[in-house]
């Protein structure tokens, strides 16, 4: 039988990774990977975390399963974090799941149940493995325009032309926030004006939102999920605590359903159990534990706020660092969108050949599209890196 098994392509991420290990250079830097480095290079555990970990550590006194769904109390502190009072509680289902990926995860495997001939309308270009997920459970994937490279901005006039090809039971996928590749996000009348197409199509919208509070701040990041979440009769929602919590090990995700009424809330929250039970069982906990602790504890909620701040406040200062000594080094404005954009993540527009250089000339790994890690940088690396930017660009 497993003679018939064909090879997988390789994770390009996931190869640029293990390219940058075994790479012998002591000054090489890594852009790659998505998470977040202090200027040490370093991904610390993040002291709200590391306290509620300690507390946990003192009163926990069993490792019993808690529900298909996950545990309540984690439903609630993501609710409230996520939505605020945008939907009413009795309208909203919802299940943990291992990390933001489980999170798509499970609300594309919704759809397939709900409607198996929907088509999933995505950003291009989106994270890749929206597109992995789709293909793999065979929903019919629609792309739709989002990024103008040029500019370095979203095309918004061709967004909006090509969501008014949905139909009713299709699917709209959206960023909640920091567009991952891109970092170009929308405008609240953007926000709006995705709203009156759904609407108008009667597409039901899922919302990736797996940085919430790496942009503008926590409250700003969810103003378009919110907006949609009141506006819409039907909205997915899939987010990660990974990033803003620091706990990417510890998967922990969670997956919204908002609902016409309640009896049909009652029927998705029995269809997400039921996902749940045949894909893993029981989610994990130890994360959505020590998330509901620091969201649930004043003082801890005040400490993870500040330093999420700072980490927040670091990525945008690093932005304006690499677009101005760009902008120095060129004498042009061609980089000045990466000041503009928000999130970990920006695409510098190079070509594949110059991407290769960077790699081979000066050990500057970034992805193929040539995405970039904001937070792999540091204040002292931002001018070696535009130096070697600019110098491939001559």
């Amino acid at each position: 039988m497993l003679n018939h098994l064909k090879a997988q392509p390789a994770d390009k991420i996931l190869q640029l990774m293990q390219a940058f290990r075994v790479d012998p250079r002591e000054d090489k830097i890594d852009l790659g990977v998505g998470v977040y480095k202090d200027a040490d290079g370093h991904t610390p555990i993040m002291r709200a975390i590391k306290a509620a970990e300690q507390q946990l550590w003192n009163v926990e006194d069993t490792k019993v399963y808690t529900s298909l769904a996950g545990d309540p109390a984690f439903h609630e502190v993501m609710i409230e974090l996520l939505l605020a009072d945008s939907a009413p509680r009795d309208r909203i289902a919802a299940c943990a799941t291992p990390g933001g990926t489980g999170a798509v995860r499970q609300a594309f495997d919704l759809v397939k149940l709900a409607n198996p001939n929907a088509r999933v309308f995505v950003s291009n270009p989106t994270w890749p493995n929206h597109l992995s997920i789709l293909e793999h459970i065979g929903l019919e994937i629609v792309p739709y325009r989002y990024f103008e490279p040029e500019s370095g901005a979203v095309d918004f006039d061709g967004m909006i032309a090509d969501l008014g090809q949905a139909r009713p039971g299709d699917v709209v996928l959206l960023h909640g926030c920091c567009h991952n590749p891109t970092g170009a996000n929308l405008t609240l009348p953007d926000w709006q004006a995705v709203v009156d197409i759904l609407n108008s199509t009667g597409a039901v919208p899922i919302i990736d939102i797996a940085y919430q509070g790496f942009g503008d701040g926590l409250e700003d990041d969810a103003v378009g999920t919110r907006l949609v979440a009141s506006a819409c009769p039907q909205v997915m929602i899939a987010a990660s605590c990974s990033k803003n919590f620091g706990i990417y090990r510890e998967r922990t995700g969670i997956t919204l359903v908002i609902c016409e009424t309640a009896e049909q809330r009652n029927v998705a929250q029995a269809n997400l159990a039921h996902l749940n039970r045949q894909g893993y069982s029981f989610p994990p906990d130890h994360g959505a534990r020590l998330v509901t602790m620091v969201l649930g504890d004043a003082a801890l909620r005040t400490d993870w706020q500040a330093e999420l701040d700072d980490v927040r406040r670091n990525m945008l200062s690093l932005r304006k660092q690499l677009s101005g000594e760009l902008q120095r080094l060129t004498n042009s404005n061609r980089f000045g969108f990466l000041a503009q954009h928000r999130g970990m993540f920006s695409r510098l527009g190079l070509s594949t050949t110059m991407i290769d250089s960077l790699r081979e000339k000066n050990g500057i790994y970034m992805v193929g599209d040539s995405r970039i890690n904001i937070a792999g940088l540091n204040v002292n690396t931002v001018p070696v890196v535009a130096r070697a930017i600019a110098e491939t660009l001559e």
